[in-house]
């Protein structure tokens, strides 16, 4: 029945919330079937009803976090922006906002990649979530070639969108290494000029 799936849904929906607010808050070392159903207000057996055990649990949060943190939002602002460089700089530097405004999630996002060491599906999902992400990133990085193939000497716009990448993982490590003094335009200034004298070394 379409009301019985849509209310499933949803229960699971909140069951994942719960999970997240407990795991953003303390890792993944804190959370357990128990607590979740606590914080959920639902019985543990509703919990292991909509997901069967704390495996399967964890592996619905995983998939919660990938789809909010590695989506790449292009805005019409970034788009209209006429210069390639620039709206590739105007993007890492909504990314980098964007992950450095979210502590807890970013934290918990590198308490999977950590999993993911010894977790096989772990590593596997957040590796083609990446991938993805990267991939998003290459239309752009492409055009930033074409502009100026001068500037990036045998850069290949998939090795562009890599460090792009990097550079906003970086930021985000960065952001919570050390939040009272971390300042994102610094940051983006410091790879600007890098990736200026990259372009020199390389003529």
């Amino acid at each position: 029945m379409p009301g019985h799936k849509a209310s499933e849904d949803a229960r699971r929906r909140q069951i994942v919330r719960a999970a997240y607010d407990i795991a953003s808050r303390e890792g993944l070392a804190g959370l357990t079937v128990r607590r979740v159903a606590t914080r959920a207000g639902l019985s543990t057996g509703l919990v292991l009803f909509h997901f069967t055990n704390k495996e399967r649990l964890v592996v619905a949060l995983l998939d919660y976090v990938l789809e909010t943190t590695t989506v790449l939002r292009i805005t019409p602002d970034i788009s209209a922006i006429p210069a390639p460089l620039d709206r590739l700089l105007a993007l890492l530097r909504q990314e980098m906002l964007r992950l450095a405004s979210e502590p807890r999630r970013l934290r918990l996002f590198f308490d999977f990649w950590a999993k993911g060491l010894t977790e096989p599906l772990v590593r596997m999902k957040m590796q083609a979530e990446l991938d993805r992400y990267r991939e998003a990133l290459r239309p752009i990085a492409a055009d930033v070639l074409a502009a100026e193939p001068e500037r990036f000497v045998g850069v290949t716009a998939r090795g562009l969108a890599a460090v792009a990448v990097s550079v906003i993982k970086g930021c985000a490590v960065q952001s919570m290494i050390d939040p009272a003094h971390f300042d994102i335009d610094e940051f983006l200034a410091a790879t600007t000029g890098l990736m200026g004298q990259f372009a020199r070394v390389a003529d």
